[in-house]
């Protein structure tokens, strides 16, 4: 049995699973995430408790029963908390300022660099070299980080460039004549 699938989810107050036709759809106060459900994994609610099962043994269902049970943990979890990524821009000069579904960022190009915010997604700058992107859907939240990340991801000899706040850079040595 997966170790990850056979895990319960609890569903905080506040948070809604409705399950309807292949589809399972949470609300919270953070907004409403759409899942497409597996048809060989079973999801039954008791309470504020969900548990997932899986309808036969073959390595098709056993396969999606983990990937199910994380799926909507991850809904659950943002409706109710949400996640973000946190970058930061290394470099003279390199400037991030939100505005609105704007983000303007100078990143050392002879151009500003302008990115809009899909939908659901909000960036914060505390300062000047700090982003932080919020939003209820996980993978957005990652994807709007990894595109403006690819701007100018760091590069390895002085590590100017936009980096995860997490991230760790190492540093090459300049070559020698």
């Amino acid at each position: 049995m997966s170790r990850v699938g056979k895990q319960t989810i609890l569903v905080p107050d506040g948070v809604s699973i409705i399950k309807s036709e292949g589809v399972l759809t949470c609300k919270g106060s953070l907004g409403t995430l759409s899942q497409v459900t597996h048809p060989l994994i079973n999801i039954s609610q008791d309470g504020n408790v969900v548990v997932l099962s899986r309808k036969n043994d073959t390595k098709v269902a056993r396969a999606m029963h983990g990937t199910q049970r994380a799926l909507l943990a991850n809904m659950v979890q943002g409706v109710s908390k949400g996640f973000e990524k946190k970058l930061m821009l290394v470099g003279v000069g390199f400037r991030a300022q939100a505005q609105g579904v704007k983000l303007n960022l100078s990143l050392g190009f002879s151009h500003p660099v302008t990115y809009d915010l899909p939908d659901g997604i909000v960036a914060e700058t505390p300062s000047q070299t700090e982003i932080v992107i919020k939003g209820a859907d996980k993978q957005k939240v990652g994807q709007v980080a990894a595109e403006i990340r690819s701007y100018r991801p760091p590069e390895p000899y002085k590590g100017k460039g936009v980096r995860y706040s997490e991230e760790v850079v190492l540093l090459k040595e300049t070559k020698k004549k």
